[in-house]
């Protein structure tokens, strides 16, 4: 914390820690370090916690530390970890609403994925401890030397919305002088409030109801917090102004301080020129392609986003384009051993959103440098002092050409700390003659280069080792691309035979259906030439079996189907598949065709179609007297089963006959005696 830092805040820091409890329980308690800015020249001054600020501690509840923050309006409320102060989003996004204008939450341990606190208070020599009130002492002395994100759950923008304040009402002999003055005050209020803006020189977008006699509200949509806009909520009268952050689709953390971190910076130049920034930790932090944009506007681009250790391209070798940019920033080069397929820089770049081609292989050089040196930043972090800027170690070592030895050494002498003299002072011969100081520097250097010429030979060595691995890594990665290769083939075979086989398959099993049908039907053939101990020519001849024809249903439009595939002449034998439903038109229709018989298959003849048929000598058998066998469009009964089935039809029907014309002369007799008059009795 740098009295700069301190002397530029009038406003008093908030340092929160869980005390005791849950916050996802009932009443947890907070510790709270309030750090209050002390001016060291003002001689009232009360007595404070070091020369630059007071510190009080208290063990508060939380409606207690809200009450407080209220008070107080402190510049920061900072915390490890911004759950402690709600259960989950929506809690938390309900006490960020509830700060005063200008009050930040603060996160001092980093953004979604924080860093110990005791780590991060290390790295910038703030004393820690475990305690509750440590813990919250460290995280407001961080915030106050501006360490940290800011958890908000709004944007930069701010609704200003002037409304009535009052309804209009129901009706009335006075209601429309009543209404034009309420909304006469709306629109006037909404002419100061935006004169309010223009004055403070804020960027407002104004949408606005009108209603009769002037608005019925306006809304002001200001690029800018609400504490920097010189307006406030209030309700007088008519009119209601309301101010409120236009809310984020989530929780989000921006640091407080935007330092120029270091990156690695891809490039793909071109008509389109694209840029790609990404962190030392391999996170994506910007995109940028423009057709216009010439070199001076994408260098300034990239400066805004950070210092580039690493400066890529996606082809071999780098394009001339790509090395002045690094050159200009006296950056490393990197590009790939061979051109960048375009499904690998696709697969390395999936979880990325961007715009275009260009873009995207931007990044992809970005990443595919990041992956290149990835286990070399490890190494260099794991060697890093805490004190030390981790990545300025890495940039002296990747951009600089230097060992990490040396880079430390630099920084530290830098920096001061380091105790070269006094070790040199305390092992000196005291009798030798005291050196000059251009001696000692001489001498001091000679060791350095002694140290980093050793350090030297064994990077040598280690790059030796290196390019052994490389080389036997290259010859498996060959062996294993070459037997890829074979397998890929291989499953293409597989698959093509595959697709042969499930089609030969098909065919096969069309084929044994086929010979199932055509087997049944050879059956019923042999079937029905055992029946006449011939074959089929002697249907013709009237030896054994009969020709029948078949109709589906007994209607008049099944009677002209079969009429017109088969025709129907005297003589014929018709099977009836469906003999119900016909009245006398249908059996006449049938009669005239003078059928040798007819034989009935489900159903039963009306009585009409029967009495029909009967009167015109056709005879009708039952299909279970004479049975019909199909072959497709073949159909054909026994000889002998007909005849036998007709001669019984006929003595039924002679039967018949005799029955009729005995209830004939029944009748007459009895009509005849009817109309004869009765004798008459003698008295």
């Amino acid at each position: 914390m740098t009295p700069r830092t301190i002397r530029a805040r009038d406003r008093p820091v908030f340092g929160v820690d869980v005390h005791s409890g849950d916050v996802r329980g009932d009443d947890p308690s907070y510790a709270l370090v309030v750090l209050d800015p002390v001016d060291e020249d003002d001689p009232d001054a009360p007595d404070a916690d070091g020369p630059l600020a007071r510190i009080d501690r208290d063990v508060v509840s939380f409606r207690k530390l809200c009450r407080l923050i209220d008070d107080r309006e402190p510049l920061f409320v900072a915390t490890d970890n911004a759950y402690e102060l709600a259960a989950d989003k929506n809690e938390l996004v309900g006490f960020l609403r509830s700060l005063p204008d200008g009050t930040r939450l603060v996160q001092v341990t980093g953004a979604e994925r924080p860093e110990p606190l005791s780590r991060v208070a290390s790295r910038h020599g703030i004393p820690y401890g475990k305690e509750p009130m440590k813990e919250a002492e460290a995280a407001a002395r961080l915030a106050a030397a501006n360490v940290g994100h800011e958890v908000t759950a709004f944007t930069d923008e701010t609704r200003v919305k002037v409304s009535r304040g009052r309804s209009t009402g129901k009706g009335g002999w006075s209601q429309d002088r009543y209404t034009r003055r309420i909304h006469g005050n709306v629109k006037k209020r909404t002419r100061q409030v935006q004169s309010k803006l223009r004055e403070a020189n804020l960027e407002f977008d104004r949408e606005v109801t009108e209603k009769y006699g002037g608005y019925a509200n306006a809304t002001f949509t200001v690029e800018a917090r609400p504490e920097e806009i010189p307006v406030s909520n209030s309700r007088a009268g008519d009119v209601r102004v309301e101010v409120e952050r236009e809310r984020r689709d989530g929780i989000e953390y921006e640091p407080l301080v935007k330092r120029r971190d270091r990156v690695i910076v891809g490039i793909d130049p071109g008509t389109t020129t694209a840029v790609a920034v990404v962190g030392l930790d391999g996170t994506v932090h910007d995109l940028y392609s423009s057709r216009t944009a010439d070199t001076p506007a994408v260098t300034e681009w990239i400066v805004e986003r950070g210092r580039p250790v690493i400066v890529a391209a996606d082809v071999e070798p780098m394009p001339e384009t790509v090395e002045k940019f690094r050159r200009s920033f006296d950056a490393a080069g990197w590009c790939p051993t061979t051109d960048l397929p375009v499904d690998e820089k696709l697969h390395r770049t999936r979880a990325a959103n961007y715009d275009n081609d260009h873009e995207r292989d931007a990044l992809a050089a970005a990443l595919y440098a990041y992956d290149d040196h990835e286990d070399q930043f490890e190494r260099i972090a794991a060697k890093t002092p805490p004190r030390l800027d981790r990545e300025a170690v890495i940039a002296g070592v990747v951009a600089g050409g230097a060992s990490v030895e040396a880079v430390i050494d630099d920084l530290s002498d830098d920096g001061g700390e380091s105790g070269d003299g006094d070790d040199d002072a305390a092992e000196s011969d005291p009798t030798e003659p005291e050196r000059t100081e251009e001696e000692e520097t001489i001498r001091r250097l000679r060791e350095r280069v002694d140290r980093l010429t050793s350090h030297a030979e064994s990077l040598e060595d280690d790059l030796a080792e290196r390019d052994d691995r490389i080389a036997e890594l290259e010859a498996e990665l060959e062996e294993a691309k070459r037997e890829e290769r074979i397998e890929a083939r291989t499953r293409r075979a597989v698959s093509r035979l595959e697709r042969e086989t499930d089609r030969l398959e098909r065919e096969r099993d069309e084929a044994e259906a086929r010979v199932e049908e055509l087997e049944r039907k050879v059956e019923t053939l042999k079937e029905l030439w055992r029946l006449d101990h011939s074959n089929f020519g002697d249907v013709a001849e009237g030896r054994g079996l009969v020709s029948v024809k078949v109709v589906e249903q007994f209607t008049l439009d099944a009677l002209d189907r079969t009429d017109e595939a088969y025709g129907l002449v005297a003589g014929d034998v018709v099977y009836l598949r469906d003999a119900s439903g016909a009245g006398r038109r249908t059996a006449e229709r049938l009669a005239e065709t003078e059928p040798r018989a007819v034989i009935r298959g489900d159903g039963n003849l009306s009585e009409v179609a029967d009495e029909v048929l009967f009167d015109r000598d056709v005879p009708v058998v039952p299909d279970d007297a004479v049975p019909v066998r199909e072959v497709d469009e073949l159909a054909v009964a026994s000889e002998e089963d007909l005849e036998a089935a007709v001669d019984d039809w006929e003595q039924r029907a002679e039967r018949r006959r005799r029955d009729q014309k005995a209830e004939r002369i029944d009748r007459i007799i009895s009509e005849h005696r009817a109309e004869r008059p009765l004798p008459e009795t003698e008295e």
